[in-house]
C-alpha cells in the first residue's frame, strides 16, 4: 500500500538527484551552517540517514525544537509540586514524566504514591476532571504553538460544561522569539533556519518575517520526509549563495502564509503573550503564553498557592548548550557514559524529540556512506 504525500517524498532516485545538485551548488563554497528547530526534523534527519550524505560544506545543527527539552527546571519543579498536593491529579504527556527536576521527577513521585496520569491531550485531562469531581485535576501544558490551541479548546470546553476542578499550568512556548534570541546572543554563527512544518501550519510562514528581515537570515519551512528536508536545504543554500534572506515555504502541502487563523484566534482568546524562561536560553520576552484575566480561574498557578521553589541544576548536564546549538551531544562528557535513555541526566535524552535521544538512537560514527550504498 502506498501513502499519498508520504511515499513519493521518500523516493531514492529523487534524493540522489537533489543531493547531486546540492553538492554541485556547494562545490568550492565556504561552509554553511543551518539549524533545524524542530525535534521531528532532528529525528527524521537521523532516521533517514541524511547527515553523512550531505556535502561536507553543509553542517546541520539541532536547535531548541523539543518542547519538553526547553521546559525550564523551575517549571518541572512546579509540576512536581502540584503532584504533591492532596486530592490532586496531575495529567501530562508521557515525555515529561521522566524529566529530572531539582531532586526528583514526576515518574519518581508517582512511584511514591502521587496521582500522576499520562494523557494524550488536554481533552483527556478534562475527561479526568469529569470522572473525578472530588479531585483537582491539573494539566501540565507544555508545547509550542501546535499544542497551545488544543489546550485552549480544552479550557473553553471545560468552561462550557461548567467543570470547576480542571486547571492548566501553562508552560507553553512560542518559537519565533527564541529564534531571535539565538541570533542576538552572539554565541552561534548560522546561515539559515530550517523552520518547523507542524508549528507553521498554525502560525503561518509570515511569523518568521522579522527573523529573515531583521537578521538577514534565510528561513525555509520544510516538511518531514527525506525529500522535504533535502529540498528545504537546497532552498536554503540557494538563498545564502544569492545573498537573499526571505521566508520560503517548501512544505506547501501543509503550510500557508497566514496559517490556521481559527487556531490562532482560539489561542489568542484564552492566552496572552508572556515572558518565559527557556532551558539553555534563559528568559525571553513574549516567548510564553499566560492566561488572559477572563480565563484566570483555569490557571493552576492562581488556583494553588505555589511557593517560591529552590531550583537546583545539575552542573554536569549540558542540555542547555545542546539546545542552543553550541554543543553536539557527542561532545558532552556524560553522553553514552553516564547519560542514557535508561538513566537520563537531562530532558534532551528523555524526550522522543530530544537531540541527545536522537543521537543515542541513530548517530552514525563511521565514514560517510556512498549514495548507491544508501539508496
Amino acid at each position: 500500500m502506498t501513502l499519498k504525500y508520504v511515499d513519493e517524498f521518500r523516493d531514492g532516485t529523487l534524493a540522489r538527484t537533489i543531493l547531486a545538485k546540492l553538492k554541485k551548488q556547494c562545490a568550492g563554497r565556504a561552509p554553511m551552517r543551518f539549524m533545524e528547530i524542530c525535534g521531528t526534523h532532528t529525528v527524521s534527519i537521523f532516521r533517514s540517514g541524511l547527515r553523512p550524505l550531505l556535502p561536507s560544506t553543509v553542517e546541520l545543527i539541532s536547535g531548541p525544537g523539543c518542547p519538553v527539552c526547553v521546559t525550564a527546571s523551575e517549571d518541572i519543579d512546579k509540576a512536581i509540586w502540584f503532584a504533591s498536593q492532596p486530592d490532586t491529579i496531575v495529567a501530562t504527556f508521557g515525555d515529561l514524566l521522566r524529566v529530572p527536576g531539582s531532586r526528583t521527577s514526576l515518574a519518581q513521585e508517582r512511584a511514591q504514591g502521587a496521582d500522576v496520569r499520562m494523557v494524550y491531550s488536554a481533552m483527556d485531562a478534562v475527561a479526568l476532571a469529569e470522572e473525578n469531581p472530588d479531585k483537582e485535576v491539573v494539566f501540565i501544558g507544555i508545547g509550542f504553538e501546535t499544542t497551545a490551541p488544543t489546550v485552549a479548546a480544552a479550557v473553553t470546553m471545560a468552561n462550557r460544561q461548567g467543570i470547576q476542578n480542571f486547571s492548566v499550568f501553562s508552560a507553553h512556548k512560542v518559537l519565533p522569539p527564541a529564534m531571535e534570541a539565538l541570533l542576538s546572543s552572539g554565541d552561534l554563527r548560522l546561515d539559515g533556519f530550517l523552520c518547523p512544518g507542524h508549528v507553521t501550519t498554525v502560525i503561518g510562514a509570515k511569523a518568521y518575517e522579522d527573523v529573515a528581515s531583521r537578521y538577514r537570515m534565510p528561513c525555509v519551512v520544510a516538511g518531514f520526509e527525506p525529500l522535504d528536508i533535502l529540498h528545504g536545504l537546497w532552498m536554503l543554500v540557494e538563498q545564502r549563495l544569492s545573498g537573499e534572506a526571505r521566508v520560503d515555504v517548501q512544505y506547501r502541502r501543509g503550510v500557508t502564509w497566514e496559517g490556521n487563523t481559527a487556531a490562532q484566534r482560539l489561542m489568542a482568546q484564552v492566552f496572552r503573550p508572556a515572558n518565559a524562561v527557556w532551558r539553555g536560553l534563559g528568559p525571553i520576552a513574549r516567548s510564553g503564553l499566560a492566561f488572559r484575566d477572563e480565563w484566570a480561574r483555569f490557571d493552576a498557578t492562581q488556583r494553588f498557592s505555589v511557593p517560591t521553589l529552590s531550583v537546583r541544576e545539575d552542573p554536569a548536564c549540558r542540555c542547555g548548550d545542546v539546545l542552543r546549538g553550541v554543543l553536539a551531544p557527542l561532545q558532552c562528557p556524560l553522553f553514552r557514559k553516564v547519560c542514557t535513555p535508561q538513566n537520563p541526566k537531562g530532558p534532551c535524552m528523555v524526550s522522543s524529540e530530544g537531540t541527545c535521544g536522537a543521537y543515542f538512537k541513530y548517530a552514525y560514527d563511521g565514514p560517510d556512506l556512498d549514495l548507491e550504498e544508501k539508496y
